[in-house]
């Protein structure tokens, strides 16, 4: 029951595509990659974006990063987001997201990584309006996908240009924006700005989205109220909890708070991933792209109940060579689970009533 509260709606229209929710999950590098996006997407997130992607690098079709870009089978919705500074390379790289599967093509106009600002990319783009809506046209005339963006509220508090630009990126053919509550020079400090989210939103009329310290039920009700937005973006919450989408999907939906997983469907979940990502980059490299997550998973994890137990086994388990020393390091450490084959435990049944696919 939803405590006599009228139903939210359950999802998004962005451009010709419909976000069959409004919990979407934040591109994020070294995160968001394939093994992530399918497990998430599995675990009924409706909207997991790709790794950002360099535009340029894109164009001209580099294996590595084509490989960053994959989009794979059993996805119900594709979002490749790309980088960049040259028109040219991201009128280029957004026909190449279109051909490699695309069904909406993201803008970066919001990272506020010394590299990416560095070289006049992301959220530096926030100080060099023309030149941003100069690459919002190249990569709308070159696909026929709905392009988007993801912005900050600007550079710094001297120049919070968020709802000047998300207007002319609404002109030039943008079919949503997204919008972080911070200041690019805010970096993560300090508390997400929701209320100036909601000025973005009074600016425009295509869809607005959320994006900034929304960890909980809580957060999210409190962040779409604030900001009137549209839908909300999941970014850090999500380290260690790929079912945090669906569970915030669900409570918006009906009001119905998901239990976390248990032991069982956790370590279902951690081993069916490690298995994933050893898949697909192979080894050494799965099981070194996989420690961060491990690591994100104990300490999400109450288990051990000791928050010092769980960092020493973090320490422990993130050192181990092999996918079968992890494997068998993390049934000892969250009980007796037997596993056969490349199966591991279904936990589907227990996120059906999430939209889990």
């Amino acid at each position: 029951m939803n405590g006599g509260k009228e139903p939210m709606t359950t999802g998004v229209q962005i451009g010709d595509v419909w976000v069959p929710g409004r919990v979407l999950t934040a591109p994020m590098t070294g995160i968001t990659d394939l093994p992530f996006r399918r497990l998430a997407s599995r675990l009924g997130a409706a909207y997991v974006a790709t790794e950002m992607v360099a535009a340029a690098e894109l164009a001209r079709a580099r294996p590595d990063v084509v490989r960053r870009a994959a989009v794979g089978e059993g996805l119900p919705l594709t979002v490749i987001q790309l980088v960049g500074r040259d028109p040219d390379a991201m009128a280029e790289g957004a026909r190449m997201a279109e051909r490699a599967g695309a069904d909406i093509v993201d803008l970066n106009f919001g990272c506020p990584a010394k590299e990416v600002t560095g070289a006049a990319c992301g959220s530096a783009l926030m100080r060099t309006p023309d030149l941003a809506c100069r690459l919002i046209e190249a990569a709308v005339n070159a696909t026929s996908r709905p392009v988007t963006v993801k912005m900050r509220l600007g550079w710094d508090d001297a120049s919070r240009n968020a709802p000047q630009l998300a207007r002319r990126a609404e002109a030039l053919g943008v079919q949503a924006i997204t919008v972080h509550g911070r200041t690019r020079q805010q970096f993560y400090a300090g508390v997400a700005d929701w209320n100036a989210v909601g000025e973005v939103k009074a600016a425009v009329s295509v869809p607005v989205i959320v994006n900034g310290d929304i960890l909980t039920v809580e957060d999210a009700r409190a962040a779409l109220a604030a900001s009137g937005a549209d839908a909300l973006m999941l970014g850090r919450g999500i380290y260690g909890r790929p079912w945090l989408a669906a569970h915030l999907e669900r409570a918006l939906a009906d009001g119905t708070v998901m239990q976390e997983p248990d032991a069982t469907a956790r370590l279902a979940i951690v081993i069916e991933h490690l298995r994933a990502s050893v898949a697909f980059y192979g080894l050494p490299l799965g099981l070194k792209m996989f420690r961060k997550h491990l690591g994100w998973y104990i300490e999400q994890a109450p288990w051990p109940a000791d928050p010092l137990d769980r960092r020493a086994a973090k320490a422990r388990l993130c050192r181990l060579e092999t996918p079968e020393a992890a494997e068998s390091a993390l049934a000892e450490l969250w009980g007796s689970v037997t596993f056969s084959g490349n199966s591991p435990v279904d936990i589907r049944p227990q996120f059906a009533e999430a939209g889990a696919r």
